[in-house]
């Protein structure tokens, strides 16, 4: 096993546990696994800072018309659509800067409120309740995992939905190689078993839909 480290600021940023152990290196940085929910995590030395960041998001290109980014979307919209009530209420966290999930809800008959901290920082969004959450390809954005994920399940109605896209780790020789793990800003690497935590902690069992989709229902 790998050494534990056990310093401070290198706690888990999901469940703040203090035994972490190195679990990949490359190049440009570390990477660490909580031996408590299992997170695979970028310690903060290696993080970007606001204008990186922000930087390398305006290098996506995600065209809302573009119907292979609307099928890709599909794979999380499809089951959620299944479960929610006519004209429900919901939140795109982390929408981007060409929002294209909260239009296929939309074309569904329901209503969707944008939300990115880079390019629709609007807090007030957070003094409301919904119906449903989306996260597509965001929590491997988080540096404070915890914070955000608490926060987004507090909006949540009684019965609503969280719905999120993410890869998932596998195994450290798989890491390896992974296209994932090589996007600078991606942080926080989830696995079955940090669902599964989260589960746990919000009395709510992950339904896992498909290689990258996973819903919470509250």
């Amino acid at each position: 096993m790998a050494q534990s480290i056990m310093q401070p600021f290198e706690n888990c940023p999901l469940c703040a546990g203090t035994e972490v152990a190195d679990y990949h290196r490359d190049q440009r940085r570390a990477y660490l696994q909580c031996l408590d929910c299992q997170l695979v995590f970028v310690p903060q030395r290696f993080h970007l800072s606001a204008d990186q960041e922000k930087a390398e998001y305006d290098l996506h290109e995600n065209d809302p018309r573009d119907p292979d980014y609307r099928s890709f979307l599909n794979r999380l919209a499809e089951p959620l659509l299944e479960r929610l009530e006519p004209q429900s209420q919901g939140l795109d966290f982390g929408c981007g800067p060409g929002p294209c999930l909260s239009l296929m809800l939309e074309e569904s008959g329901h209503s969707v409120a944008l939300y990115d901290l880079y390019y629709a920082n609007y807090p007030a969004l957070f003094e409301v309740q919904y119906d449903f959450i989306t996260a597509t390809e965001v929590v491997e954005h988080l540096a404070r995992p915890l914070v955000e994920l608490e926060t987004l399940w507090g909006l949540l109605k009684p019965g609503g939905q969280l719905a999120m896209m993410t890869k998932l780790v596998a195994s450290p020789e798989k890491f390896a190689s992974w296209h994932y793990k090589s996007d600078p800003t991606h942080i926080s690497f989830f696995s079955d078993a940090t669902f599964n935590y989260l589960g746990e902690r919000w009395g709510s069992a992950p339904e896992f839909i498909c290689a990258d989709v996973i819903l919470f229902q509250k």
